[in-house]
């Protein structure tokens, strides 16, 4: 079985404009490019990836449509289109759609000021446009804002493969952690709404110091509502290096799911990414 990276960025400082990206994020302000991440999969035998969109921007879709083209180790690329204007919509993924590495869009929901931006009538109607192209739609859905608008998007958009990022950044707190796990369950009914395991790493109470034994619960009570065949491994790099390497994730994840069957870990690392993207591999 293929392993598979569902979810890590690039991006060039100097091509292509990052807003949110500033001097306070400290080791990930600055470019990040393929050559330094392609070593870093061949020693922990990561053999494919997608491209996730770092923002809402023609620009960086289409930086990551030519690295696809030129790394083949990259499997397809996660973009963006504007969802507020289904015209645009709807032409953007026309053109986009011919590319065989355009897999499906994401927004930086967490990054609008309305918390309730992906709900809004226009946004659902380019999410069906999206739908009927066969296109899937990742979620920042980030806690507490985001999360809860999932079943919202399942009615309104029945035919509508979403993957959830990150087990939306499972809160610290217990009491906030209580509602997260309700609503991760509700979002879970639907089958056609996966999740990603990726960037656990930073949502853990030793930020530097983590380990498996810290992120396994969250991945435990993933598996419990979601299963394997809904659940993907994604490294979230380089923004996984805010608290540990590219091959700390890797081998972290790879420990808080030893305990499952052989095919279970193949579908987390591989199988269920390969299904979902439709990379054909």
């Amino acid at each position: 079985m293929l392993k598979i990276d569902t979810h890590q960025h690039f991006w060039n400082l100097d091509k292509v404009a990052y807003p949110w990206l500033v001097p306070e994020f400290g080791p990930i302000y600055r470019t990040f490019e393929p050559p330094e991440l392609e070593p870093q999969l061949k020693a922990v035998g990561v053999d494919k990836t997608v491209i996730v969109q770092a923002m809402d921007s023609y620009a960086d879709t289409n930086s990551m449509l030519d690295i696809a083209a030129n790394y083949d180790w990259v499997a397809g690329v996660v973009g963006w289109v504007p969802l507020l204007d289904p015209e645009e919509t709807a032409k953007k993924l026309d053109e986009y759609g011919k590319n065989p590495y355009f897999k499906g869009i994401r927004h930086l929901i967490h990054e609008e000021k309305h918390p309730d931006w992906v709900i809004q009538k226009q946004v659902i109607e380019s999410l069906q446009i999206l739908a009927e192209r066969g296109l899937t739609f990742d979620v920042v859905a980030v806690f507490p804002n985001h999360l809860k608008h999932i079943p919202t998007l399942v009615e309104k958009v029945p035919n509508l493969k979403i993957v959830i990022n990150h087990l939306a950044k499972p809160p610290l707190d217990e009491d906030a952690r209580k509602i997260w796990r309700e609503q991760m369950a509700a979002a879970a009914q639907s089958p056609n709404v996966y999740a990603k395991v990726s960037g656990l790493n930073t949502v853990t109470p030793d930020f530097e110091n983590w380990t498996y034994e810290d992120i396994k619960p969250l991945i435990d009570f993933a598996l419990e509502k979601f299963g394997a065949e809904r659940l993907m491994f994604g490294s979230d790099w380089p923004v996984a290096i805010l608290a540990g390497d590219y091959a700390k994730v890797w081998n972290e994840t790879k420990k808080a799911i030893a305990d499952l069957s052989q095919a279970e870990q193949d579908a987390i690392l591989g199988g269920t990414g390969n299904a979902f993207y439709s990379l054909n591999l």
